[in-house]
C-alpha cells in the first residue's frame, strides 16, 4: 500500500468515527494537480492538468473544516452547496457530490477547470485563513473537476416540463446561453440557440485551447442539451440573419436571451498595428482552437503565422493562453509583455506557473511604444519603454509610469495583442429601444431583463469581459425571470 492510501485509510476510521479533529485535517498535506511534464507538453495541446486520483481527492476533502457558516459559498457566484459536495467526496459518494454541485452550476466539468477559485471560493476558505496563504486552501475547483470527470459515464438527461406552446431564443451559445437553455428547457419551453460561429460553446470553443479545456467536454455539454430538445441554429448572425425584433415579432419567439459575449478586440493604438504579423489574441486563439489552424494543409483550411519570434502584449489569461498556444505551434521564443509587475498581473496563479513552465519570457514593467516593419509590411521588431510603479490607480493596483528614455527594442515576427476585448456593438445598432451604456454594454435589471419586453441578456455583453461562471450566475438569474414571464 502506497504512503497517501495509507494516510487516507488511517484518517477515513477517525473521520468515520467523527474523532478527526479541525489540528489533524490542517496536518494534511495540500494535494497538488497532477500535470504533464512541462517540456513534453510544449510539443502537443493535450490538456496539461490530469485531475485528481480518487485517493488525492479524499485525502483533499478530508481538509475541510465543515465550518457551519461556510464562508467560500459567499465567494461562489452561483452558491453551490460547497462543504455538503466536499463532505461527499471524502465519504465517497461521488454520485451525491455531483447532485449537490448540478443543484446551482450545470457546467461542472467546465467551472472545476476554467473557474477563478483562488479569487472567489478559495480565498474565503478558512484553511487558507489559517495559515494566511490561498495557496493551500482546500482546492475546491479541484475537488468540483474531480467529481464532475467521474459523473462523464454517468450524466442523465433532466426531467423537462410538459410544453407550454412558448419558444424561448438565446442568442449565443456561451457559458451564459447554455445555463438559459437548459432551465428554460427544463421549464417546458421550446428553445432554440442561435450562435454566430459554425460550432456551438462561444468562448469555451474558440478562446479557451484545448490544453486547458479539452473540447470533447464543451461537445459532451451541448449533446446533453440536444438530448433534452434544445435545438441549435449555428452560422446565424442575430444583427444580420435576423434581428432581434423579427426574431419576436415575426418568427413567433416569446422571449430572447443575449449572451453574446464581448467580441471586440482592443488594440493599442499605436504605430504599427496595421503590419502583417500583428494579431488579436481573439483572432489568433480562434484560427488556433475553433479552426485548428494547427493542421493547415493536414486538414484544416485556416492558416496562422508560422512564428520564431512572438511578442504578446497583456497580463491576463487570454495573454497566457495565446502564448502557451505560440510555444505548441512551434515558436523558438515567446514574451509576455506587461506594463506593470507579476503582483498586479490578472491572470490565474496557475495559469502564470504554468506559462513559466513552458518557457515564456516574462517582460514585466515593460510596453511596446510602436511595431516596426521590415519595409515589405512585416512586423520585424517591437519598441518598447521601461516602466516604474506609481501610486495605485482606480483599480486599486499600483500606476505603471514610463521612465522617459528608456527605449530598447525586441525582434519579433509576430505580435498578439491581448489586452482585452469590448462590446460587438451589432445587436445594439440593430435593435431599437435596447438601452446600452456609454461602453456599448447592455443595460439590465436584477433580473437580467432589458429596457425591452420579453428580452433578456447576461455575461461579458453586460459585465464587460468577466469570467464563465460569472455569466452562469446572469444565465441562471435571466432564466428564472424569462420562465416567470413567459407564465403570464
Amino acid at each position: 500500500m502506497t504512503d497517501d492510501k495509507k494516510l487516507l485509510q488511517e484518517l477515513l476510521e477517525k473521520h468515520n468515527n467523527g474523532d478527526l479533529k479541525p489540528k489533524e485535517r490542517y496536518e494534511i498535506p495540500p494535494q497538488g494537480m497532477p500535470a504533464q511534464d512541462a517540456t513534453e507538453r510544449r510539443d502537443n495541446i493535450d490538456e496539461v492538468a490530469t485531475g485528481y486520483t480518487e485517493t488525492q481527492a479524499r485525502l483533499e476533502a478530508l481538509r475541510c473544516l465543515q465550518c457551519k457558516n461556510a464562508p467560500c459559498v459567499a465567494g461562489c457566484p452561483v452558491k453551490i452547496k460547497i462543504k455538503d459536495f466536499v463532505s461527499a467526496i471524502a465519504d465517497g459518494q461521488y454520485q451525491q457530490a455531483l447532485e449537490i454541485i448540478k443543484e446551482n452550476s450545470l457546467l461542472p466539468s467546465v467551472c472545476g477547470r476554467v473557474c477563478p477559485q483562488e479569487v472567489q471560493c478559495q480565498e474565503k476558505c478558512t484553511v487558507a485563513k489559517r495559515f494566511k496563504d490561498v495557496d493551500k486552501a482546500v482546492a475546491i475547483g479541484r475537488l468540483e473537476r474531480f467529481v464532475a470527470d467521474w459523473g462523464e459515464e454517468n450524466d442523465s438527461t433532466p426531467k423537462i416540463a410538459p410544453p407550454t406552446g412558448k419558444k424561448v431564443a438565446v442568442i449565443g451559445s456561451g457559458p451564459g446561453g447554455v445555463v438559459v437553455a437548459t432551465d428554460c428547457r427544463r421549464a417546458g419551453h421550446d428553445v432554440t440557440v442561435f450562435e454566430a460561429f459554425h460550432k456551438p460553446g462561444g468562448v469555451l470553443v474558440y478562446g479557451i485551447p484545448e490544453f486547458r479545456l479539452p473540447k470533447a467536454i464543451v461537445e459532451r455539454e451541448i449533446k446533453g442539451l440536444e438530448k433534452m430538445g434544445v435545438k441549435f441554429e449555428c452560422n446565424f448572425i442575430v444583427g444580420r440573419t435576423r434581428t432581434v425584433k423579427q426574431l419576436l415579432e415575426e418568427d413567433g419567439f416569446d422571449a430572447a436571451y443575449i449572451g453574446v459575449g464581448a467580441g471586440l478586440p482592443r488594440f493599442m493604438n499605436i504605430e504599427g498595428e496595421q503590419l502583417v504579423g500583428v494579431y488579436s489574441a481573439n483572432e489568433y486563439l480562434t484560427r488556433a482552437n475553433l479552426m485548428k489552424a494547427y493542421q493547415f494543409g493536414e486538414g484544416a483550411d485556416t492558416p496562422i503565422a508560422v512564428s520564431k519570434k512572438v511578442a504578446v502584449l497583456g497580463g491576463g489569461n487570454v495573454a497566457m493562453d495565446a502564448a502557451r498556444t505560440a510555444v505548441r505551434l512551434g515558436a523558438e521564443e515567446v514574451y509576455l509583455i506587461y506594463r506593470r509587475s507579476e503582483a498586479e498581473m490578472p491572470a490565474r496563479v496557475e495559469e502564470v506557473h504554468h506559462a513559466k513552465e513552458e518557457g515564456i519570457i516574462f517582460k514585466t514593467l515593460q510596453n511596446p511604444k510602436r511595431i516596426l516593419g521590415d519595409g515589405d509590411g512585416y512586423v520585424k521588431s517591437l519598441e518598447c519603454l521601461k516602466y516604474e510603479l506609481g501610486e495605485p490607480d482606480d483599480s486599486g493596483r499600483r500606476r505603471p509610469v514610463p521612465i522617459e528614455g528608456s527605449e530598447f527594442e525586441i525582434d519579433v515576427d509576430t505580435v498578439i495583442v491581448a489586452i482585452g476585448n469590448g462590446a460587438n456593438p451589432l445587436i445594439g445598432q440593430t435593435t431599437p429601444g435596447l438601452e446600452m451604456n456609454k461602453w456599448g454594454n447592455i443595460v439590465v435589471d436584477e433580473d437580467c431583463k432589458t429596457s425591452l419586453d420579453g428580452v433578456y441578456a447576461g455575461g461579458d455583453i453586460v459585465l464587460g469581459a468577466a469570467t464563465v461562471i460569472l455569466a452562469m450566475g446572469q444565465g441562471r438569474i435571466a432564466a428564472a425571470a424569462m420562465n416567470d414571464y413567459l407564465k403570464d
